[in-house]
């Protein structure tokens, strides 16, 4: 088949991709492409495991309502 005769057996306007459709469909991909990074404090985070592992110790051992975080009352 020539390149003529693949023309007409597509319909009007099929595979018409011009440079800025290209551009914005790299720009799509690229922008859906965004990885986030959170950092947390490593003080904080180490402070707040071990809370609950203090907490889920003391429902091991047979404390049934867990303790209350700092600076909370019930």
């Amino acid at each position: 088949m020539n390149r003529m005769h693949i023309h007409k057996a597509l319909p009007r306007g099929a595979l018409r991709c011009g440079p800025m459709t290209v551009a914005l469909a790299a720009a799509a991909l690229l922008a859906g492409c965004v990885t986030i990074n959170i950092y947390f404090p490593a003080a904080a985070a180490e402070k707040a495991a071990d809370r609950i592992i203090d907490e889920v110790w003391q429902l091991k051992n047979g404390s049934q309502t867990p303790a209350t975080p700092e600076g909370k009352q019930p």
